[in-house]
C-alpha cells in the first residue's frame, strides 16, 4: 500500500512536498476506512481539490512518471520537467520518494536527478520500522557503483553475481539500479536481494495511473459468466437506461469499416506475426478507442474471432453500440475494472475522477467501491473538481487535501485535517466560500473602452 510521495522541483512543484496515507490517530469516525498493517494506521482513499491549473495533474504526473523512469530510465521529455519558477532549478536536482508497503515490510525507495541535463545523481532504497528507525538497503551516488548496505549477508553466488552487476552498471547516469536489479535477473527462494524485485514489482504492477483520456476496459470481465453477470447488476444501480450488457460477434469487414485502413492493416499484420511465431498459434487483442472497443481472438488456424459489445436499454426495441453512449456512461465503463478488479493491494491513482459523470454518479460509483473493497487491500487516490461529495459521510478530514499555488507560483499540498472542522460542518460549501483556500481567485476585467 501506499504511505507517502515526496517530490521536489518537479513541474509546479518546487519546494519538497509530501502527501501521507497514513491516518490521523485523532479521527475515531470511518474506522473502516483505514487498513492497519503492524501498528501502521493507513488510509484507503483520498480526494485531491484544487483550482484548474493549481497542480492536481501534476500530482498524477509525478506517479505516471515515477513509474516511467522505474520502467525504463529518465524519459527525453524529462529535460523541460523540472520547476520553472525559479532559474536555479534548471541545474538543481529534483526529488522523488514513495514509501509503500509489500507484504508487511515497510519501504521507501527514491531518486534525485538533474532533469534538464537526463542525469540520475543518487538513488536509494530503506527498510522502515515501526519504532522510527530505518536500514538503508543500497544506495548509489553520482556516477559511482551501488552500494549494498553491509549487514546484508549474502551467499557467495550471490554476492559474486551483486558485484558483477554493480561493476557493470558504474557510471550509468540515466538508468535506475532497481531497474537493472529486474532485468532478467533470477531470485531465489529466500534471496536477500529480493527486495530489488518485489519493490520493482510493486512499482509497475500495483500502481494504475488513470487520466480522463486513459482507457482502462479488460474485455475479459465480459466473457467470464459471473463477473459479466455483475457488471449488468452495477451498470443497473447507476441509472444509465442500460438494462443489459452483451457480446456481440462482428466480421473482420464490419471491423475494417469502422476502423481507418492504416490502424486496420497493422493490427492484422500484427496478428499473423504473433501467430507465425508461435509453436501453438493462439492470439489475443483488445483494442479501445474513445468511443468503441473490440476483441480479436485466433485459435489454431481457425478464422480470427472479432467481438464488441451492445447495449440493451429499457423497453428499446433495438440494441445500442458503444459509440452511441454518451461521455458519461462510456466513463462508467472506463471506470469499471476499477469495481471489478480483486487483485490484491492495488493502488489507482486518477485524475479528475468526475470527468463527464453527474455529482450523484460519481457519488455512487465511490460508495459502489468503498462496498465491493471494504475488505481488501485497495486503495483511491484520486483529484476532482467536484464539492458535493466533499462531506464527512463519505470521507474522513485526513482523506481530503487540497493543492494551491503560493505566492511564488508553486504548488503546495495540504490536508483539510489541519483546520480541524467540526462533524456538522458543511465542507462543500465552506470550501467554495474559500475557507480552505484551493479555488480560483479571480481579478477584476477592464475592457478599457471609453464611455
Amino acid at each position: 500500500m501506499l504511505v507517502k510521495v515526496s517530490v521536489e522541483n518537479f513541474k509546479s512543484f518546487d519546494q519538497a512536498t509530501e502527501l501521507t496515507m497514513i491516518s490521523s490517530n485523532k479521527i475515531r469516525s470511518k474506522l473502516n476506512h483505514r487498513l492497519k498493517i503492524k501498528s501502521t494506521q493507513l488510509l484507503k482513499y483520498g480526494a485531491v481539490y484544487g483550482a484548474n491549473a493549481s497542480g492536481k495533474t501534476n500530482l498524477i504526473d509525478f506517479f505516471r512518471f515515477f513509474k516511467v523512469c522505474v520502467s525504463r530510465g529518465l524519459p527525453v521529455e524529462a529535460v523541460n520537467m523540472f520547476c520553472k519558477n525559479k532559474e536555479e532549478n534548471k541545474e538543481k536536482a529534483s526529488n522523488f520518494e514513495v514509501q509503500i508497503t509489500v507484504g508487511d515490510k515497510f519501504y521507501a525507495y527514491g531518486f534525485s536527478a538533474v532533469l534538464s541535463k537526463r542525469k540520475i545523481t543518487e538513488e536509494w532504497m530503506y527498510e522502515l520500522y515501526q519504532n522510527g528507525s530505518a536500514r538503508c538497503l543500497f544506495e548509489r551516488k553520482g556516477n559511482k557503483r551501488p552500494v549494498l548496505e553491509e549487514s546484508i549477508t549474502l551467499t557467495n553466488a550471490e554476492k559474486n553475481k551483486f558485484e558483477i552487476y554493480a561493476d557493470d552498471f558504474e557510471g550509468n547516469e540515466t538508468s535506475l539500479f532497481l531497474t537493472e536489479m529486474n532485468r532478467g535477473k533470477k531470485y531465489s527462494e529466500g534471496s536477500k536481494l529480493s527486495f530489488f524485485r518485489d519493490v520493482y514489482r510493486w512499482i509497475q504492477d500495483n500502481i494504475t495511473v488513470i487520466t480522463p483520456d486513459t482507457p482502462l476496459i479488460d474485455l475479459e470481465y465480459y466473457y467470464d459468466t459471473n463477473s459479466l453477470k455483475l457488471i449488468n447488476q452495477l451498470i443497473k444501480t447507476f441509472d444509465t437506461g442500460i438494462d443489459e450488457v452483451k457480446i456481440q460477434e462482428i466480421s473482420l469487414d464490419e471491423l475494417s469499416s469502422v476502423m481507418p485502413k492504416p490502424v486496420f492493416d497493422k493490427v492484422v499484420h500484427h496478428m499473423k506475426t504473433q501467430i507465425e511465431e508461435q509453436k501453438k498459434p493462439s492470439f489475443r487483442m483488445t483494442m479501445r478507442s474513445n468511443e468503441s472497443f473490440f476483441n480479436i481472438e485466433v485459435e489454431g488456424h481457425s478464422e480470427p474471432k472479432v467481438t464488441t459489445i451492445r447495449l440493451k436499454h429499457d423497453k428499446s426495441f433495438f440494441d445500442f453500440g458503444f459509440e452511441e453512449e454518451s461521455d458519461g456512461t462510456r466513463r462508467l465503463f472506463d471506470l469499471m475494472d476499477m469495481l471489478l478488479n480483486k487483485r490484491e493491494d492495488m493502488l489507482y491513482v486518477v485524475d479528475e475522477l468526475e470527468r463527464s459523470l453527474h455529482p450523484k454518479l460519481t457519488e455512487r460509483f465511490l460508495q459502489l467501491f468503498m462496498q465491493l473493497h471494504s475488505a481488501d487491500r485497495m486503495q483511491l487516490l484520486f483529484t476532482t473538481h467536484e464539492s458535493s461529495i466533499m462531506d464527512q459521510s463519505i470521507f474522513r478530514r485526513d482523506e481530503i487535501w487540497f493543492i494551491e499555488r503560493n505566492a511564488e507560483n508553486a504548488s503546495v499540498i495540504y490536508s483539510l485535517d489541519r483546520f480541524k472542522e467540526r462533524y456538522d460542518k458543511v465542507l462543500s460549501k465552506a470550501y467554495l466560500e474559500g475557507r480552505y483556500g484551493a479555488i480560483p481567485v479571480f481579478r477584476t476585467f477592464e475592457s478599457g473602452e471609453e464611455e
